[in-house]
């Protein structure tokens, strides 16, 4: 790659500095503005757009830079960084080789779930419907490969403790008037 014989901005060299005119390019590089800018050399060398001689007098250039003007020049004909590849037309991904959707929940699950935990809100009112759900659900479950396994259970033993809780305090209900007459 030949360049024209008139000056080039990584040459170096007693020639006409444009950046010294104008605000922004004439601030003092600091040396993460010189690492930027030999990183983008690296990447024009390593793209092929600039030979090894040439890689090497710009870098010396870039880490004897005082101003961030000088670093402008030094990768003005270069892209700033690795130009991307054009995505290649790709095709959707055969159904075959995605994933398997979960399966849906089953809704008796989910209800068994909620009246179990309502229990706790209503005294356990809810706590018949959340037993008779989950065994509902678990049934329906097994037979269609549905989930909420875990919701059916919690629904149940929620449903089961609260059923336990009224059968115990009536019970104690009965005993007590038993024995007061």
């Amino acid at each position: 790659m030949s360049y024209p014989s008139q000056w080039q901005p990584w040459q170096g060299g007693n020639s006409p500095q444009p950046w010294q005119g104008q605000s922004s390019s004439s601030m003092l590089a600091s040396h993460a503005d010189r690492e930027r800018a030999v990183d983008v050399l690296r990447a024009g060398f390593g793209e092929g757009r600039l030979q090894q001689a040439e890689l090497e007098k710009r870098i010396a250039r870039a880490y004897e830079a005082r101003t961030v003007g000088e670093l402008a020049l030094l990768v003005a004909d270069l892209p700033q960084g690795p130009m991307p590849l054009p995505m290649a037309a790709s095709a959707p991904v055969p159904r075959t080789f995605l994933p398997a959707p979960p399966p849906p929940t089953n809704g008796k699950a989910v209800g068994s779930m909620v009246c179990g935990v309502l229990t706790t809100m209503t005294f356990g009112i809810t706590g018949l419907p959340a037993v008779i759900l989950g065994h509902t659900a678990r049934t329906e479950i097994r037979r269609t490969g549905e989930g909420g396994e875990g919701f059916a259970m919690a629904g149940l033993i929620l449903g089961w403790l609260s059923v336990a809780g009224w059968a115990l305090f009536l019970m104690l209900l009965i005993v007590a008037s038993a024995s007061g007459a």
